[in-house]
Order: C-alpha cells, then structure tokens, then sequence
C-alpha cells in the first residue's frame, strides 16, 4: 500500500501495558471501547471487525502484534461511500510503560492527507474512550483502596500505619490540604502520627461513592463531626501517588 500521509497522536493512560493490551487481546474489551457486535482475533491475520455505536461498520486485519507493547491492523469502512475501503489503511499502536501508566503511540496512515484530516476528530474521540475504559479495568478495585487509606490514616501504631501505606501509596506520594504539604510516604506517616497525638480518637470514614474517572477518585469522608473531600490521583499500578483534601466549612 502506497499510504504517504499519517494521523498520529499520543496520550498517557492511566493503566499498566499489560492492562492496556488485553483490551487488544480479549474481544468483549476490544467491543468495550468501539461498539457492540466489535471483535478481534489476536493471531496475525487474524480478523479485526468494528461496530460503531451509530450501525457504521470496519476493519481489516492484524499485521502484526508483540503482547503488551504494540499491535499493527489495517482499517477501512465497508460501506463504499466512506474514504477508506475495509484493510485500505494501517494502524500503527506502541505502548510503552510511563510512571503513571501506559504511553500509548498511534499511527494512521492513509492515502491523502483530506482522508488523514477527517480521522483527527475521530481518533482523539475513540482513544480517549479507550484511555476511559483501560484506566477502569485497572482501578477496578478503587473503592476499596481508597478504604484501606483510611484504615492507614486511623492506625494509632506506627509500624501498623506504615506498612499499610507501604502497600498503598508511591514511595513519593504527595498529600496536601489545610494543614499539610507533604511529600514522601514517611512524611506522610508521621504527619499522621502527629495527627494522633493533637486530636487522639479521630477517625476517617469514607461517605459515600468512590468517583472515579481515569485514575483519578472524588471521595467524600467524615471524621468525627467534620467532613470533606479527598481528590486521590493514583499511580499506573493503582497505588495512590497524590491527594489533596478540602475540609468543608
């Protein structure tokens, strides 16, 4: 194929590659971030087939593929009216580990550069759909995370508090709110500490849902007759690496 024009973008998702690939590799994840009736066999050659949510129909097939860092398919339409006939193109994916998670390369080439125009809008549509549903395959468990962070911060024994948020948060984890600008994860720990020491008996509960949205969770909490929020942004690998708190008024 003789494809001189290309679409190219990047973005990090907040996921692992291995994450990140089994959406290539499992076809009902394939159909999570394309349509319903979308399918992919992971074996070179083998078929890749797109249902778009409004009926449109695409695909190709695998070119080639090495598990958890790129996949290559060629990609066109089955309706004859639209630019690209099915397998006429080449997409090119890259995934390469980042620190909060994956970066993910994409390459489109296409035969002219109106056809490589009018996949922009497109692409950065359906790949942040993807960084979307990869990111809550990955903090599937969130929720729950963010429960035993509180369970951490109510810990009036040091060694128990710290080797909770050991397996909770990044070594460089930063927490800031009212009362605190931290960052390190022994930082942390003693500012809880301290916490213990001015107001003994406090305890943090979650209120509520664990909103979470691309590696980042809204968390409402009470402690005793106070409350607020917390913004956790979590790591690739689903470890907590930042929060900011707002205490209500």
């Amino acid at each position: 194929m003789n494809l001189p024009f290309s679409v190219s973008r990047t973005l990090v998702v907040r996921a692992r590659p291995q994450t990140v690939f089994s959406f290539f590799r499992d076809p009902e994840r394939f159909a999570s971030w394309w349509g319903k009736g979308s399918h992919i066999e992971l074996k070179p050659g083998g078929a890749v087939h797109i249902v778009y949510p409004g009926g449109t129909t695409a695909g190709g097939a695998i070119v080639s593929f090495e598990p958890d860092r790129s996949i290559v398919f060629t990609y066109g339409y089955d309706d004859p009216a639209k630019p690209i006939a099915r397998g006429a193109s080449l997409v090119s994916i890259t995934l390469t580990a980042h620190d909060e998670g994956t970066l993910l390369t994409l390459r489109h080439d296409v035969a002219t550069a109106p056809v490589a125009n009018q996949h922009v809008a497109g692409w950065r549509f359906q790949l942040s759909v993807f960084a979307n549903v990869a990111a809550a395959a990955q903090h599937a468990d969130a929720a729950r995370v963010i429960d035993q962070f509180f369970v951490a911060w109510n810990k009036d024994d040091d060694d128990e508090r710290a080797y909770l948020l050991k397996t909770l948060t990044t070594d460089n984890v930063a927490f800031r709110d009212s009362f605190a600008a931290i960052t390190g994860r022994n930082e942390l720990a003693q500012h809880i500490g301290a916490v213990h020491m001015h107001m003994p008996g406090l305890q943090i509960a979650r209120n509520g849902d664990a909103r979470h949205c691309q590696g980042t969770i809204l968390v409402n909490w009470t402690a005793g007759d106070r409350g607020g929020t917390n913004v956790f942004r979590l790591a690739g690998d689903g470890r907590i690496a930042d929060v900011v708190g707002f205490w209500n008024a």
